[in-house]
């Protein structure tokens, strides 16, 4: 762990006012030639919210929790965050970094998982970022997580929570974000969700039925995504039987807009358009184990080559 000076916790980014959200889904869509329409229908969803996404909030929340795990076992390294797609900018943050003597770094990532958007896409943003700030510290991103029992269990704890304010025999519906067919690593990505679904409803409810299904969805309609889509699956369990249903999202660590609007808004009224039971499980956020992880993952890879550099 003596050979990493400093932490970095490396997150998505999200509007923090009306003002920021046109702005941040350019960032978001910066080359994919999403008209300024679709932009403005999409931003209705954080506006509904105040133009504010939780998630900035949680990785200040996330950044201070993973101070006090390093102040409790004795880790003396700073923390910094950066983003991909708002401020703080992870090249600003990288350009602090160097200005504070940092000469290498281990980087914390807000996604659990193996794959292209999940993975590749942010060892991209380092290498972008460093090539943006000459004689930038090095930064190694440690490795996927989403095996690892601080992500698990936390996520345990709450399908389990959630299968309690339902009547007997709901079902457990795991969601992550959907991807291109096309997308590299996809079917890494799939079958690292399947595995941590599978340890997360054993650890939860031994027995109890459980899907994987997407949500989130964006690109032309004819492209192939992952499916099914959490709405057409809520349709076909009302259709199956099924009465009512824990929703884990499992493909997040905290509460993206993805949670709070496309699963508490959109998949919760049709759950009810529909007379099905809904109970949405807690993303890990700030959860000690979790908050605990970038501490065993650096314990397990300073320059071991475990580590994944951009």
């Amino acid at each position: 762990m003596t050979s990493y000076d400093a932490l970095l916790l490396l997150s998505f980014g999200g509007p923090e006012g009306p003002d920021d959200v046109i702005p941040f889904l350019e960032n978001v869509t910066r080359g994919r030639n999403i008209p300024r329409a679709r932009l403005e229908k999409v931003g209705e969803n954080y506006y509904r919210f105040g133009g504010v996404s939780p998630i900035n909030r949680l990785c200040r929340d996330l950044k201070a929790a993973i101070e006090a795990d390093f102040a409790a076992h004795g880790v003396d390294l700073p923390v910094y965050w950066g983003n991909r797609n708002w401020t703080p900018y992870l090249a600003d943050t990288v350009r602090r970094m160097k200005a504070d003597g940092i000469t290498r770094a281990a980087a914390f990532v807000t996604s659990a998982y193996s794959g292209y958007s999940t993975n590749d896409q942010y060892l991209e943003d380092i290498a972008r970022a460093r090539e943006e700030v000459p004689g930038a510290p090095v930064i190694d991103k440690l490795p996927a997580y989403s095996d690892r029992p601080g992500f698990l269990d936390p996520f345990a704890d709450a399908a389990r929570d959630a299968l309690g304010r339902l009547p007997g025999g709901a079902r457990l519906v795991f969601t992550a974000h959907s991807v291109p067919l096309s997308q590299p690593n996809r079917a890494l990505y799939v079958a690292e969700l399947e595995e941590a679904a599978r340890a997360v409803a054993e650890r939860a409810a031994p027995g109890t039925p459980f899907d994987l299904v997407y949500q989130s969805r964006s690109g032309p309609p004819g492209q192939p995504w992952l499916e099914p889509q959490i709405d057409d699956h809520l349709d076909k369990l009302h259709g199956d039987g099924v009465r009512a249903v824990a929703v884990v999202p499992i493909g997040f660590v905290s509460d993206h807009m993805e949670v709070v609007y496309d699963l508490d808004v959109e998949a919760a009224e049709r759950a009810e358009a529909l007379g099905l039971a809904f109970a949405r499980a807690a993303t890990p956020d700030t959860d000690p184990r979790f908050a605990a992880l970038p501490r065993e993952l650096l314990a397990g890879s300073p320059h071991t080559g475990t580590g994944e550099r951009p």
